[in-house]
């Protein structure tokens, strides 16, 4: 039986690592975890709490309340893949809103919810066999991943992805907005203090500003069986 690697993938947003993610976990038969998610659930929880807006942040309140915070995720077969929960509800829906999207990287700068989130996803990948996406999944929550990607492309061809998404979603959005909100993340992503998204040397970067989805999902499987063989 091949032996099961622990696969991290890290970018900027928008960038579909979540897409590539859950394709390679289907082929390979790993679990597949959306950091992301974790962060914007507790983002929402934050909205719901009123602990933060666009014009105001209390994150004392939000750290006094992270032991009433229980995310998860609850598999559904008829999607073929886990949809996050919060506190017992499924909240995959509401976490993809562009006002999610405006708020989750303040959120995920406090070291409080970066640590909590950490710890879960790495008793998560402890057994291996299984394909992460985020921001610090290389660095910090799995250094010595067997295969470590960093995803890239331009902020214009992500804006672009993002607004057609959302547009399908029946959202009201304009791009000029979408295209601030990924400046923006990018921003407060690379800057933070604690665990900030750096390319880290032992990464492959894949810039797939101009490349299709079966393009890169091919040519990312020849780097996961050199790693299984």
């Amino acid at each position: 039986m091949t032996q099961k690697i622990t696969i991290a993938i890290d970018g900027f947003s928008s960038t579909g690592k979540s897409t590539i993610a859950k394709q390679l976990a289907k082929k390979l038969g790993y679990i597949y975890v959306d950091t992301g998610a974790m962060y914007r659930a507790v983002t929402l929880y934050a909205m719901q709490k009123n602990y933060i807006s666009d014009t105001h942040f209390n994150p004392n309140d939000l750290i006094a309340d992270l032991q009433n915070i229980s995310v998860s995720f609850v598999y559904n077969d008829t999607l073929g893949f886990a949809e996050m929960f919060l506190n017992g509800l499924n909240v995959e829906k509401a976490i993809r809103s562009i006002e999610v999207s405006r708020l989750v990287s303040k959120v995920a700068t406090i070291s409080e919810v970066r640590k909590k989130l950490v710890s879960e996803q790495q008793e998560m990948g402890k057994n291996k066999g299984i394909v992460m996406d985020g921001r610090d999944i290389g660095s910090v929550v799995f250094p010595d991943a067997e295969l470590k990607l960093f995803m890239t492309a331009s902020a214009d061809k992500r804006a672009t992805r993002r607004y057609k998404e959302l547009l399908d979603r029946g959202d009201t959005v304009t791009y000029q907005e979408i295209l601030h909100n990924v400046q923006e993340r990018d921003r407060i992503d690379e800057t933070r203090a604690d665990s900030p998204l750096i390319l880290t040397d032992d990464a492959i970067e894949f810039d797939n500003s101009n490349m299709g989805l079966k393009d890169q999902f091919e040519r990312i499987m020849t780097l996961v069986e050199m790693r299984l063989h």
